[in-house]
């Protein structure tokens, strides 16, 4: 979908400084447009889990940006419900989404090995970790949805932060749970329907269950993120 190819940028530790304290008094609508002065179309990759979360980020992109693509990594291994949430975000928000995937050998090797059991790290890696890297290596700076309450790592994060050769832009980092909850009523935006069941945060179905913050993900395992953003 993006059709220009920008050549990629790097940052110095001072333009990381000089962005994070710009942004840091700026409300998120307004970080978002900002973004857009600072950055080209074609050099920003968002992604989208199309979780809990979601409705926030996607809803405020739309209002400021409908030309960007949203990255959605189709693991196969989504609850129905999730991609159905997908399907209703995309439409009422008009929305550019583009499934990406990982390698089918390795993606029907996970399957049948159900590594998800024995090693999730390994799993996440090959059908998360491994088609995103494809695409990031064309972009400049990576926008993600993380908020800092939503674990001990989340909380250590800046506005923005160079890991793995990309910059990255949280644009939610300091919005809280309860601000989310209410921005979501107030724009009469629709929950991801696990949310009424109990699931706090969605991922892969063989690794979720019911849960408060991300205590349902991975369950009975310490691991609690997918790699993306380590």
């Amino acid at each position: 979908m993006n059709s220009v190819i920008i050549e990629k940028r790097s940052f110095t530790d001072t333009e990381i400084y000089k962005l994070n304290k710009k942004y840091n008094t700026l409300s998120v609508r307004d970080r978002i447009t900002e973004m857009y002065n600072d950055f080209d179309v074609n050099e920003v990759m968002l992604t989208s889990s199309f979780a809990t979360s979601s409705a926030f980020l996607l809803h405020e992109f739309s209002q400021v940006n409908k030309d960007q693509v949203i990255y959605f990594i189709d693991t196969t291994y989504h609850f129905d419900e999730t991609l159905e949430y997908k399907k209703q975000l995309t439409k009422l928000y008009g929305l550019k989404v583009e499934s990406i995937y990982g390698n089918k050998i390795d993606n029907d090797f996970t399957t049948k090995n159900e590594t998800w059991k024995k090693s999730p790290e390994f799993c996440c890696d090959i059908n998360k970790v491994r088609p995103l890297s494809l695409i990031k290596q064309r972009f400049s700076l990576w926008v993600s949805g993380l908020m800092e309450w939503q674990s001990d790592h989340r909380n250590s994060l800046n506005i923005f932060e160079k890991r793995n050769g990309i910059l990255k832009f949280y644009p939610l980092l300091e919005v809280t749970k309860e601000e989310r909850e209410t921005y979501i009523r107030e724009h009469m935006l629709p929950f991801h329907p696990l949310v009424s069941k109990g699931y706090s945060s969605v991922g892969c179905k063989h690794c979720t269950v019911p849960g408060e913050g991300r205590d349902g993900r991975w369950n009975n395992h310490p691991k609690t993120e997918c790699g993306l953003h380590l």
